[in-house]
């Protein structure tokens, strides 16, 4: 039987400010003696622990979940909890400590949830050197020891969003519909994210891993135009919006700014969708205000 261990080092700079609203308190390693039990009790702050070996019992609400290796569960403020490692196999784990507006957010984005305090997953290993770098990075302490802590927690809580789409990808329960949902969801936010850079389609296609063709057949059949015809129509309301708001630029910067390089193109498509040039619809907006 291995031998008991505890191990826990706190954040050695006081959170203050915009640094507060996602605060990582404190992290550590225990490997526990034989029934070790904690609880029933409540926290004031979120705590992740990650089982590393052995196995336990953690519950929450009166509800009960047996855990082993690569299980982690999640302890949320104000909750009734209690969590208790086996007798014959001890449980090891991990842990993290935090807090902040931001964290519900963040740990409603990673997949935990009321009814899903638990989460499983087969590369779990990564996760776990997550959370002994936190705590490596308190126990080396520094001015930057906060923002490492945080920056560690965000790619923690990513390894648990890939857990969660990878279990959605093998699931029969998903079905075309919401797939083709969830890429037009991706092609119009690439599209609204990047159109202030000279994108194409077949960068589109490649970053989301379809063929071009494909993705140009299936945007227009979901919204009645192609990609392109939708990438110019954002750029140029994007630019209309600018026309109004910024009369400092001038017409060549605000084409530029919308990924349109050519004034002169930009100025042939924008009279083509409402039926002015920029400069007509400019002076028109800017008479309507002095009305």
């Amino acid at each position: 039987m291995q031998q008991e261990m505890y191990m826990v080092a706190s954040n050695p700079v006081h959170a203050q400010g915009e640094y507060a609203r996602l605060n990582v308190l404190f992290a550590g390693e225990s490997q526990t003696k034989p029934s070790h039990r904690l609880g029933p009790k409540v926290y004031d702050f979120y705590l992740m622990h990650i089982v590393l070996d052995g196995e336990g019992v953690f519950q929450c609400e009166g509800k009960k979940h047996s855990l082993r290796a690569g299980d982690t569960f999640l302890i949320e403020p104000k909750q009734l909890i209690s969590y208790e490692s086996d007798n014959a196999m001890p449980w090891r784990y991990r842990w993290v400590a935090f807090s902040g507006e931001l964290a519900p957010e963040l740990v409603a984005a990673a997949g935990f949830r009321i009814d899903r305090q638990v989460i499983g997953t087969e590369k779990w290993k990564r996760a776990a050197l997550l959370f002994r770098r936190i705590y490596q990075t308190f126990k080396v302490g520094g001015a930057d020891a906060h923002l490492s802590a945080t920056g560690y927690l965000h790619l923690l809580l990513a390894e648990y969003v890939k857990a969660m789409h990878a279990d959605e990808s093998d699931s029969s329960v998903r079905t075309a519909q919401g797939e083709g949902d969830r890429l037009l969801q991706q092609m119009i936010h690439y599209l609204s994210s990047q159109y202030t850079h000279p994108v194409s389609i077949e960068q589109m296609a490649e970053s989301l891993g379809y063929n071009r063709a494909y993705l140009s057949r299936f945007f227009k059949q979901r919204t009645g135009v192609s990609p392109v015809t939708f990438l110019l129509k954002l750029r140029i309301d994007k630019a209309r919006h600018m026309l109004r708001e910024r009369p400092e630029l001038t017409v060549e910067q605000i084409s530029a700014s919308v990924g349109l390089q050519d004034a002169l193109y930009f100025s042939k498509q924008f009279r083509k969708l409402y039926g002015q040039s920029p400069t007509s619809y400019r002076d028109s907006m800017r008479t309507m205000r002095e009305s």
